[in-house]
C-alpha cells in the first residue's frame, strides 16, 4: 500500500485545494447573477466535456504510461486555476470564463480518472480494492469538511485570488507526489489483445465489453438512472440552502462542513472494513439510503441541523455506494483494459448527469420556485411539506427525485443479472494471460 498511499496524500492536498476554489467561486457567481442557472450550468460545462471525451481518454490510458497520464491531468487542471487567478488578478473575470475553465479542468479529468482507478488495480492486491477505495473516499471527504469552513475564512482574509494561489500550489503537490512512485505495467490479457486496433477501435471497446456482459451492463444502467435523479438535487443543493437562508454564505459552508463529516465516518468504515461481502448490497442499498434518508431529508428541512443531518447521510454512504461498485470493476475486469473500459463505463453511467444539469436550473427559477412562492399553484399543496417562499421549490424538487432514487435502487433487486454480478461474472485473474511478443 505504500506507492497508493504517497499517491493518495497528494490528491488529498490537490482535493483540498480544488475544493476550497470550488466553494469560493460558487460564493462569487451567486453574488454575481443570483441565479440557480448560472451555477448549473458551471457544473455542467465542468462535467460534460469529461462525459464526452472519456472513451477516447480510456483508451489512451491503456496506451499510455498510467503515471503520465496522472501527472499530465494534474497539470491541465492546475493550469485551468492559473487562467481563472490570473483574470480574476486583472479584474477582468467573467462567469463565461469559469464554464471555459471548469470545461479544460473537465476534460483533463476525463484522463485522470481511468488512469487512477486503474492504478490502484496495479499497486495493491484485489483484497485490498475496497479499503483503497474507502481511502479515496476518505480524501474527498476531508477536503467536503475543512474546504468550505477553510475557504469562507481565507475569503474574508485573502480573497478569491488568494484561495486560487492555494489551489494552484497544491496541484503541485499532487504531480512531485505521483512523481515519487512507480507504476507496474499491466500484465496481457486475452480481453486485452481482443481489444487492439485504431483508436476509435479501442475507444469503442470498452462499450462493447460491457455490453457483452449483462451484469456489468446492468450495474452501469442502474447508475444511469441514479445519477439523473440525483444529479437533479445536487446541482441545486447551493441555490437552496442560500435561497431558504437569506444567501448567507456561513449556512452553505456549515451544511457542507457537517455534511461532509458523514463522509469521513463512511469512508473510514470502508476503509477499515472493506466494505459487505456480496458487494452488489454496498451498491443498492447506499443507492436507496442516499436518496432516501439524504435527499428527502435534505428537502423537507428548513434548519441547518435537518439539512446537516440529510447532508450527513449523503456523504456518509457515497463511499460504500461508489466503493463497493468501484471494487466489483476491479476485480471483474483485466487491468490492461481497465482504461477503456472504465472510461466506457464512466460514460454510461453518468451521460445522465449533464441532462439533469441542463435541466435543473431552469426547473428550479422557472418552474417550482415561483410555483412554491405564498398564494402560488403548488403552494396549497405541498406548503405544509416543504414550506413557502424562497428556496422551497427546490426543497420541493429534492423531495421528488430523492423518491424517484429510492425507486431506482430498490429496483437493481428484481433482477438476477444485477444482484448476483458477482457470481455470474469470474474473476480477471481467474482467466488466462497471453503472453506478449
Amino acid at each position: 500500500m505504500r506507492k497508493f498511499t504517497i499517491v493518495w496524500l497528494g490528491q488529498v492536498v490537490s482535493l483540498l485545494g480544488s475544493a476550497m476554489t470550488q466553494f469560493a467561486l460558487t460564493i462569487w457567481a451567486y453574488e454575481l447573477t443570483g441565479s440557480a442557472t448560472a451555477l448549473a450550468l458551471a457544473a455542467f460545462f465542468g462535467f460534460a466535456p469529461g462525459i464526452i471525451f472519456s472513451p477516447f481518454a480510456g483508451a489512451l490510458v491503456d496506451r499510455w504510461d498510467r503515471r503520465l497520464v496522472l501527472m499530465l491531468s494534474d497539470l491541465g487542471g492546475g493550469l485551468a486555476t492559473v487562467m481563472l487567478f490570473l483574470l480574476y488578478s486583472a479584474g477582468n473575470l467573467q462567469i463565461w470564463h469559469v464554464y471555459l475553465a471548469v470545461a479544460i479542468a473537465g476534460t483533463f479529468a476525463s484522463f485522470q480518472w481511468p488512469a487512477y482507478s486503474a492504478a490502484i488495480s496495479l499497486m495493491i492486491p484485489k483484497e485490498q480494492y475496497g479499503r483503497a477505495n474507502g481511502m479515496i473516499s476518505l480524501a474527498e471527504s476531508l477536503s467536503g469538511v475543512v474546504a468550505p469552513a477553510l475557504a469562507a475564512v481565507l475569503l474574508v482574509g485573502i480573497g478569491l485570488r488568494g484561495v486560487m494561489l492555494i489551489d494552484i500550489v497544491t496541484f503541485i503537490v499532487a504531480i512531485s507526489a505521483v512523481l515519487a512512485i512507480s507504476i507496474p505495467k499491466p500484465p496481457p490479457s486475452a480481453a486485452g489483445a481482443e481489444g487492439k486496433g485504431s483508436l476509435l477501435q479501442e475507444a469503442a471497446y470498452g462499450f462493447r465489453y460491457i455490453a457483452s456482459r449483462r451484469s456489468l451492463l446492468g450495474l452501469q444502467l442502474t447508475f444511469f438512472f441514479i445519477n439523473l435523479t440525483s444529479t437533479f438535487s445536487a446541482v441545486i443543493t447551493a441555490p437552496m440552502l442560500l435561497a431558504r437562508s437569506g444567501s448567507d454564505e456561513t449556512v452553505l459552508a456549515s451544511v457542507q462542513s457537517l455534511g461532509s463529516i458523514g463522509g469521513i465516518v463512511g469512508g473510514l468504515l470502508l476503509s477499515t472494513w472493506g466494505g459487505p461481502k456480496r458487494r452488489v448490497h454496498g451498491v443498492l442499498l447506499s443507492m436507496v439510503g442516499i436518496s432516501l434518508l439524504g435527499e428527502v431529508v435534505m428537502g423537507l428541512g428548513r434548519t441547518v441541523l435537518v439539512w446537516s443531518a440529510g447532508a450527513f447521510m449523503i456523504n456518509a454512504l457515497h463511499p460504500m455506494l461508489n466503493g463497493s461498485n468501484q471494487a466489483i470493476w476491479q476485480a471483474k475486469v483485466a487491468p490492461d483494459v481497465q482504461g477503456r473500459v472504465f472510461a466506457a463505463r464512466r460514460m454510461i453511467a453518468q451521460i445522465s448527469a449533464p441532462i439533469a444539469m441542463i435541466l435543473a436550473g431552469p426547473l428550479a427559477d422557472r418552474v417550482f420556485e415561483p410555483a412554491m412562492r405564498e398564494g402560488a399553484a403548488l403552494a396549497p399543496i405541498f406548503g405544509g411539506l416543504v414550506g413557502t417562499g424562497p428556496g422551497a421549490g427546490m426543497g420541493l424538487m429534492f423531495v421528488i427525485f430523492g423518491t424517484l432514487g429510492v425507486l431506482v435502487g430498490a429496483s437493481g433487486y428484481l433482477f438476477r443479472a444485477i444482484r448476483d454480478a458477482e457470481t455470474l461474472l469470474p474473476d480477471h485473474d481467474a482467466l488466462p494471460t497471453v503472453k506478449s511478443v
